[in-house]
């Protein structure tokens, strides 16, 4: 990139020049990494990438929230799944990855796995909700427990699992697929009640 604005780019890999974005936000560049040491570098994109996570998981519990059991249990049509099927789909991604996947182990499921529809469920909200809040608290503590460089010790079907290589992958892939059905939510929650805009995000 040339002009001024590469000219900052390039100061900023250098450790010339105090980066406004990255301070802002606290993101790692290379003048940083060189200031700061690899240790804080790491402890500062861990804080962002969960920054990221937890706010589209408090998308998703935001979206939700007020429905009553028929409209979080009833599969919306035409897509024939239903906002609590989804979140407990959630539950499971964030088992799968950030346990089975980043640890090689995940504690037992409480029902069988096979039991219900894709994106559907015959358990009662608050068994969801509980649930889905227990796969993120430890999520929480694998991500605390691990460096991001670390490899997942187990694999993913491909093509998926060719890209998640390291912890710092496996959150990134989380934010993207909690992101993604934050906004099928936010669909059906308009079709429902025509309510819009419930999230932080």
């Amino acid at each position: 990139m040339d002009g001024p604005t590469g000219e900052r780019i390039r100061k900023c890999r250098r450790g010339l020049l105090a980066c406004g974005t990255h301070q802002k936000y606290g993101l790692g560049c290379a003048g940083r990494r060189e200031r700061m040491g690899d240790g804080m570098d790491e402890a500062n994109e861990k804080e962002a990438l969960l920054m990221f996570l937890r706010a589209q998981r408090a998308s998703v519990l935001a979206i939700v929230d007020g429905l009553d059991p028929a409209a979080l249990t009833t599969p919306v049509q035409p897509f024939g799944w239903s906002p609590l099927g989804m979140i407990e789909h959630l539950g499971y991604a964030e088992r799968h990855w950030l346990q089975e996947l980043a640890t090689g182990s995940a504690e037992p499921l409480p029902w069988p796995d096979d039991d219900h529809l894709p994106l559907n469920t015959p358990r009662a909200p608050g068994t969801v909700f509980a649930f889905y809040r227990a796969q993120c608290e430890l999520s929480d503590a694998t991500i605390a427990s691990l460096p991001l460089s670390a490899p997942p010790h187990a694999r993913h079907p491909p093509p998926l699992g060719d890209e998640v290589t390291d912890l710092r992958r496996i959150i990134l892939h989380m934010i993207e697929e909690t992101a993604r059905h934050a906004g099928h939510l936010d669909i059906i929650r308009e079709l429902l009640d025509g309510k819009t805009g419930l999230g932080p995000r």
